[in-house]
């Protein structure tokens, strides 16, 4: 009999080239009782999954036993932070400085209440504790014009 397409398929499987269904079409020529002789050294590599014994996970006999060597009645278990709960820290840090620096600010005006402003700081409609950018700016666009006859700001 001639295998010759099962030995392209081995040839493609080597080469990393097979489709599922080609490797399942290899599984179940190997799976059969008679595999050529030539052939037989792969037969191990593609029944393995039917020939192998289920591997069964620890009882809880041995969980018991462990537990009763360590000396602890329960096994701890792992606890699922949320990402708000990570990053609680973050905020109580972030909420503190903010109440810090509010505090720091109503502090700084409470204690300026009394005092004069600042030498070069206008108070609200005093125009003669130093000179204003936005009122100088207008105030020599105002000059100007007013220097220039009517016909020529109209243009």
């Amino acid at each position: 009999m001639d295998y010759k397409y099962i030995e392209q398929l081995l040839e493609r499987y080597w080469n990393c080239e097979t489709s599922l269904e080609e490797e399942q079409i290899l599984r179940a020529f190997f799976s059969q009782k008679d595999v050529p002789a030539g052939l037989l050294k792969y037969r191990d590599l593609f029944v393995y999954e039917q020939t192998e014994t289920k591997v069964d996970v620890l009882g809880e006999a041995f969980d018991e036993r462990m537990m009763a060597l360590t000396g602890e009645t329960k096994p701890v278990k792992a606890r699922t932070i949320s990402l708000a709960d990570r990053f609680m820290p973050l905020f109580k840090a972030a909420a503190a400085v903010a109440i810090f620096l509010t505090l720091g600010n109503a502090a700084q005006v409470a204690f300026k209440g009394d005092a004069k402003p600042e030498a070069g700081v206008a108070a609200y409609g005093d125009t003669q504790a130093g000179p204003s950018v936005a009122l100088g700016d207008t105030a020599k666009v105002d000059t100007l014009q007013a220097d220039k006859p009517t016909a020529n700001v109209l243009k």
